[in-house]
């Protein structure tokens, strides 16, 4: 068992801007240096993790080879051995290469009902090799915790930290109460990089806007969510003299945040006052989106840059994330967080900004107030973090 790193898994890849910032500020809170799993490496190196791990290790993906797969296949079959899977897809760091301490860093990993096989056999394999594993910045839908083999997984984890309160509240509800902790997201210290402004942004008056087709996925009336977006936009654009900023916070080639902002762009760019951001690391997109006088997201970590640095925020959700957030910001997401689910008319996310706008600068003041300590809680996590590393 080796004591001197600490492995971070459960990462996506930096081309979602989300799991850079995550990435990025949890290393830097951790007592010891980081070894990163990543289902993505060659992303890794273009953004800002190149140079803050020890090590970015490549995934090995068994359905890429033929052979392989078979073989695993029948062995788990065989030998009723279902973590059979990740050993070989985590052969980096299992067997004889086990760290001490493995931390699972997807935050919103456990709302996806794809993604929960891989994570309790992982959870279940770095156990049964001897080492520690905790559950780091997490949301769960609470209807989740009501499924036996979740409750099952999350007492196993030697450390949960859930980053909002109705994650926090739910994991309580659900017994699991040792071992768990309520710190807000790590990405809230997330640093600030601020690149030279593009040709025609209009200091002081810019609405930075981001829309995800994760959203557009989750609407209940097709095609209702660019609708809003557009109304949105034409709104913007007839009753003030702000201009608009496309961000992207996410560039999958399976979830591209630039392809249904790039329909937006074309639909008003003869108006000379919509600007399109391009993709760059999660420090410089924040750097940009803290410049915007208001800013409207789908993307939790494009809105989790706006909040942390006092820029007034409406979030388009769509889970526990997004509404848990706001909560603990403001102590209701109401008027804070509009559900896509919700979405029923095209003036829907407009009233919404002219609430936002309407209380601008009292949002702004509440977040000034309030997002010293609120980064303070997001460091405090990293004391935890020390503690579970030294037993």
């Amino acid at each position: 068992m080796k004591n001197d790193k600490i492995v971070l898994y459960m990462h996506a890849g930096s081309d979602n801007h989300g799991c850079e910032a995550i990435a990025n500020t949890l290393i830097k809170m951790l007592p010891k240096p980081a070894v990163l799993i990543s289902s993505r490496k060659a992303e890794d190196e273009k953004y800002s993790l190149q140079g803050l791990c020890s090590q970015i290790i490549q995934e090995k993906y068994i359905e890429k080879n033929l052979f392989i797969h078979t073989w695993y296949y029948f062995w788990r079959k065989i030998f009723h051995d279902p973590e059979c899977f990740m050993r070989y897809r985590y052969g980096a760091v299992c067997g004889k290469n086990m760290y001490g301490l493995n931390i699972s860093i997807g935050g919103d990993n456990y709302c996806y009902e794809n993604m929960l096989e891989r994570l309790i056999m992982s959870n279940r394999m770095f156990h049964r090799g001897g080492g520690k594993t905790v559950l780091y910045g997490c949301s769960i839908e609470p209807e989740a915790l009501s499924k036996k083999e979740i409750v099952e997984d999350m007492k196993r984890y030697d450390l949960i930290v859930a980053r909002e309160s109705i994650t926090y509240e739910a994991l309580k509800r659900a017994g699991i109460w040792e071992n768990v902790f309520l710190h807000p997201d790590p990405a809230f210290l997330l640093e600030t990089e601020c690149l030279k402004l593009p040709s025609g942004w209009m200091d002081g008056r810019m609405v930075g806007l981001n829309v995800s087709p994760m959203i557009v996925e989750n609407e209940k009336k097709s095609g209702i969510t660019k609708e809003n977006y557009k109304a949105l936009i034409a709104h913007i654009l007839e009753t003030t003299d702000f201009s608009v900023a496309l961000i992207p916070h996410v560039v999958w080639a399976g979830g591209d945040d630039r392809n249904p902002m790039k329909e937006l762009y074309e639909a008003f760019s003869h108006t000379g006052r919509i600007l399109q951001i391009g993709d760059a690391s999660a420090p410089v997109l924040k750097g940009y989106i803290s410049r915007c006088r208001m800013f409207i997201g789908a993307r939790t970590h494009a809105t989790i840059a706006a909040y942390s640095t006092c820029v007034p925020t409406l979030v388009v959700g769509y889970s526990v994330k997004a509404r848990g957030i706001a909560k603990d910001l403001f102590g209701t997401d109401k008027n804070y967080v509009l559900p896509v689910q919700s979405l029923q008319k095209k003036e829907e996310l407009l009233a919404g900004f002219e609430w936002l706008k309407s209380r601008e600068e009292e949002i702004r003041c509440d977040l000034k107030k309030l997002m010293p300590d609120y980064k303070k809680q997001a460091a405090a996590g990293g004391t935890l973090l020390a503690k579970i590393a030294e037993k």
